[in-house]
C-alpha cells in the first residue's frame, strides 16, 4: 500500500450501520479513502426516506453515506449470509450498530469474523455497549445526552431538562469509532491480528460532562446550572443589532484589552471585574455594559471590533447564516457533489487538509448500485449466479424513486 492518493486507499469496510452513528464512522473512514461498501436492505437502508429534502433527495440520507459504495442484500436468507462471509475474508473493517446480541443470531458475532479472517476490524456502535447494566436497552442520540447530565447542564436553573439541537452524540460515537479503527488498524500492522472495538452513545455522552461529574466525584457538589456552566468569566452571548453575538472573555485574555474593547479604561483596576471570579460574581453589570456598547453594532461588525482587540468574538449565526457564511465553503468542511436525485447536493467534506494524501468526498449511490461490481468484480460471481440472485430476491436494485410512499418523491 506505498504511494496512496488517500491516507485509507486499500483498505475495505463492510457497513452495516443504519440512521447515524454507525454510518457516520463508515463515511469518515470512506473520506479518508477507504472503499465502503454499505450492506443495505432490500429497497435501501431506511433513512434513504427521512426528511428533510433537497428536491428529491434526503439531506440525512446523503450526510451519512456519501462516498460509498451500495450493496443491497437481504441478510436473512443463506445465500446473502454466504455473500457476506465471501466479503469478510476480503475487507479490514466489520462495522454494525445493530441491538447488542442481533449480530450473533445473525451469525457474524467476532469469534465468527476472526475465523473467517484473522485480520478483521470489527467495529461495534450501541446506545449503552456490549456490556454493562444497560447494554439491552436500545436509543438513539439524545439518551447519550439525559443519562450523563448534558440535558440538566444547558439552559439555567428553572428550565426542563435541554437537548441540543444538532446530534452532537451521535457525531462523537462516529469519531470515538474512528478513531479506535484507525488505530486498530495501526496495532494490526505490528501483531498481524485484528480485534473488536465497542464504543456506545452513553460513554459518548459522558465524555462531555467529564469535568461537572470528577467535580462532583470528587467534592459531592453539584455546578449549579446556568451560573457555573457556560461561558464563564462574564461572558456569554449577548443581543445586539440584527442578531446575536458571542463574547467570550477567558482566563487566557488579558483583561485590560476588554476594558479598551468596551471603552471602559477605568474597569483595568476595578477589584469588581480584575478576576475572572471577580466578573463571574458581578456578570449581570458586565454584561449591561457589553450589551449597551455593542447595541448598535450588526453581529459582524462586533467581532471585528473585538478581535481587533484580541477579544474572541463570534457572531451566533442562525442555521442560514452558517450556511451563507463563506468559512465552510473556502475550507471545504462543505462541498458540492453530483447527485442522482438533487443533480447536485452540498455534504460535510474535509476536515483534515493532509498535505499529500488529500481526503476523498463522493456522492451517494442509488440502491443497490455497486450489487454487480461487487459480486462480480470482487467476488466473482458469474452472471448466471448473479441474475439467480437477483431472481431470488437475495439482491435487489430500487429505481422507482418517484413511487417511494411517505416522501415528496411520491
Amino acid at each position: 500500500m506505498q504511494n496512496r492518493k488517500s491516507p485509507l486507499e486499500g483498505y475495505r469496510v463492510l457497513d452495516l450501520g443504519r440512521q447515524q452513528a454507525g454510518p457516520r464512522c463508515a463515511q469518515v473512514l470512506a473520506r479518508l479513502g477507504a472503499e465502503v461498501i454499505k450492506i443495505e436492505r432490500l429497497g435501501g437502508e431506511e433513512t434513504r426516506y427521512s426528511q428533510p429534502w433537497v428536491g428529491k433527495q434526503s439531506a440525512y440520507w446523503v450526510q451519512y453515506n456519501s462516498g460509498k459504495k451500495s450493496l443491497s442484500m437481504d441478510l436473512r436468507t443463506e445465500k446473502g449470509k454466504e455473500v457476506l462471509r465471501e466479503l469478510v475474508k476480503i475487507s479490514d473493517v466489520f462495522l454494525q450498530n445493530f441491538r447488542p446480541g442481533t449480530i450473533q443470531t445473525m451469525g457474524f458475532d467476532y469469534e465468527t469474523l476472526k475465523q473467517l479472517n484473522p485480520k478483521i476490524i470489527m467495529v461495534n456502535v450501541s446506545a449503552f455497549g456490549q456490556f454493562g447494566p444497560y447494554s439491552e436497552r436500545i436509543g438513539v442520540d439524545p439518551i447519550g445526552q439525559t443519562i450523563s447530565g448534558i440535558t440538566m447542564t444547558t439552559g439555567s436553573r428553572d428550565m426542563p431538562p435541554i437537548r441540543t439541537g444538532v446530534p452532537i452524540i451521535d457525531r462523537t460515537t462516529a469519531l470515538h469509532a474512528s478513531i479506535g479503527t484507525l488505530a486498530a488498524l495501526m496495532e494490526r500492522e505490528v501483531s498481524g491480528e485484528g480485534q473488536s472495538i465497542d464504543v456506545c452513545l452513553a460513554d459518548s455522552g459522558y465524555s462531555y460532562t467529564e469535568i461537572p461529574i470528577t467535580a462532583y466525584h470528587g467534592t459531592k457538589v453539584t455546578q449549579e446550572r446556568g451560573v457555573d456552566a457556560g461561558v464563564a468569566g462574564g461572558g456569554g452571548i449577548f443581543p445586539c443589532k440584527d442578531g446575536w453575538v458571542l463574547v467570550t472573555l477567558p482566563a487566557s485574555s488579558p483583561w485590560p484589552r476588554v476594558c479598551d474593547a468596551i471603552n471602559k479604561p477605568e474597569w483595568k483596576e476595578d477589584e469588581r471585574f480584575v478576576t475572572r471570579h471577580a466578573r463571574n460574581a458581578n456578570k449581570e453589570l458586565l454584561a449591561q455594559a457589553i450589551t449597551e456598547f455593542i447595541s448598535d453594532m450588526t453581529p459582524l461588525e462586533v467581532a471585528a471590533h473585538f478581535t481587533k482587540f484580541d477579544v474572541v468574538a463570534s457572531p451566533a449565526n442562525t442555521i442560514a447564516q452558517a450556511a451563507e457564511d463563506p468559512h465552510p465553503w473556502e475550507r471545504g468542511a462543505f462541498q458540492e457533489v453530483p447527485d442522482f436525485l438533487a443533480g447536485t447536493i452540498a455534504v460535510s467534506g474535509d476536515f483534515w487538509h493532509f498535505s499529500r494524501t488529500p481526503a476523498v468526498v463522493g456522492s451517494t449511490p442509488r440502491v443497490g448500485e455497486h450489487n454487480e461490481d461487487i459480486l462480480s468484480g470482487l467476488l466473482g460471481y458469474s452472471e448466471e449466479e448473479i441474475a439467480g440472485m437477483r431472481e431470488e430476491r437475495v439482491i435487489g436494485e430500487w429505481d422507482r424513486y418517484d413511487s417511494i410512499p411517505g416522501t415528496p418523491l411520491a
